[in-house]
């Protein structure tokens, strides 16, 4: 399959950038987003979007295909994991799903598209309409395809024009689905545009932020600060920083067969997109006092590991992330060897996998690529204690227990400040309509206005 040029990382790559490029490429998209996007009835773009879904899903389609057989090499990722990443975004993206977000967020499915009212609007009498950004800029932090998948499609659903900007090799997939978009709607896919160059790029990034209505990043705390810093005052921005994620497994759940499925759920997580996302765990934290002890359950979990790798395969990562998964792994066989408190389990041959366990609960940053550690703890609040130095940075904690428990201790993690709790296993699948770091998300990007009748 031969793809048309029809976006700006479509380009050879000899070809170079420039800032009047840019700026024409902006001007274009609120011209194109006025004249076939603004009027579109929501109904009409959930269709659009759903159909689009499922022919993602297809195995026959030809931008799947492309996205499996050009991935493993521009993203790092295996067959398997883009298979089971795309699969698992896709699947969710229909118009029931599409239809709760937009009622969590807007309190109507219609308020993108005319004066609406809630209830409680109507007996006051007001009603409102939410309009989004002419012109909406993505910065993409480029290590996962998910995120600017979904920031594409609340684009849309918000009437927006969109530039989306890669980072250098990360345009393969938002690119083909651009494509897709275009093959069945051309005048939707001329409301996008995608470009990718390496970050510093001033003179691009101001003829861009110069026409932005409202810019999305994700990325390093320190690259958010800096494309703070170029915006224009009147331009919204929102950043989505640098987070981490992990598991907590109450001892009430961890019987022999319990346990099991639990450690399966485990490796799926950190198998999921190779641990690199930020919801990916860098660590469990195993409670004491169930029928399987915190050092056999990292076992089982090794075990787990090892059968996925051959399901899912890592795939090949770069020589200075195989250099640093080796030196960590060396530190822990020492320490092992020394002391019953660690314990190493590994892939043989190479550094697919990799699973240490303390007895020390304090909180440790994995060096990720499916390095996970587990840590015994007696408590949830022993286990929140050990993690104070990443407090106001967790995004995900991935829960394993149930009934009365399950509540309190979800009650306790809000409390202390995480903003997702999910089950164990499904950590890199967040639904739809999750709230991003605890925040709206389509409801970030539109402005309202109210209409007082009387």
């Amino acid at each position: 399959m031969n793809l048309p040029n029809y976006f700006l990382a479509d380009l050879p790559a000899e070809a170079t950038l420039s800032a009047t490029m840019i700026s024409e490429a902006c001007a274009a998209l609120q011209r194109n987003r006025d004249h076939y996007l603004s009027g579109r009835s929501t109904q009409s773009l959930i269709a659009i979007l759903s159909h689009l879904a499922e022919g993602w899903i297809e195995a026959d389609s030809p931008f799947r295909q492309l996205a499996l057989k050009l991935g493993p090499g521009a993203t790092g990722f295996s067959v398997a994991t883009l298979t089971a990443g795309l699969d698992a975004f896709f699947s969710q993206l229909t118009a029931d799903s599409l239809l709760a977000l937009l009622e969590q967020e807007l309190d109507h499915v219609h308020r993108l598209d005319q004066f609406v009212s809630t209830a409680g609007e109507h007996r006051a009498q007001r009603t409102a309409l939410a309009t989004g950004p002419r012109l909406l800029v993505h910065i993409a932090a480029g290590n996962l395809p998910n995120p600017v998948l979904m920031s594409m499609v609340l684009g849309l659903l918000a009437r927006s024009g969109q530039f989306v900007k890669c980072a250098t090799g990360g345009a393969l997939v938002p690119r083909l689905f651009a494509h897709s978009l275009y093959e069945v709607e051309p005048k939707l896919g001329a409301c996008l545009e995608i470009a990718e160059w390496q970050g510093g790029r001033i003179d691009l990034e101001k003829a861009l932020y110069a026409q932005a209505d409202c810019v999305t990043a994700t990325g390093s705390d320190e690259a958010l600060m800096e494309i703070r810093r170029h915006l224009p005052a009147n331009v919204r921005f929102l950043g989505y920083g640098h987070r981490v994620s992990f598991g907590f497994m109450a001892h009430e759940v961890l019987s022999s067969h319990g346990a099991k499925r639990i450690a399966a759920q485990a490796a799926a997580d950190v198998a999921a997109w190779n641990q690199l996302g930020c919801l990916s765990p860098h660590l469990f934290y195993v409670e004491h006092g169930g029928a399987v002890s915190p050092e056999l359950f990292a076992e089982m979990l090794a075990a787990e590991l090892s059968k996925r790798e051959e399901t899912e395969p890592r795939g090949s990562i770069a020589s200075a992330q195989s250099a640093a998964i080796a030196s960590r792994r060396a530190m822990y066989e020492i320490r092992a060897a020394a002391s019953s408190d660690t314990r190493l389990w590994q892939s043989h041959g190479s550094t697919a996998w990799t699973v240490v366990y303390e007895a020390d609960p304090r909180f440790q940053l994995s060096c990720l690529n499916r390095f996970i550690y587990v840590k015994a703890v007696a408590s949830l609040a022993e286990a929140l204690h050990t993690a104070e130095p990443v407090r106001g940075k967790v995004s995900t904690v991935g829960l394993a227990a149930t009934g009365v428990r399950a509540e309190a201790l979800a009650t306790e993690l809000a409390r202390w400040g995480v903003t997702r709790i999910c089950p164990i296993g499904r950590m890199q699948h967040p639904p739809l309509a999750w709230r991003h770091d605890g925040r709206p998300s389509l409801a970030d990007l539109v402005t309202w206005t109210d209409w007082e009748k009387c």
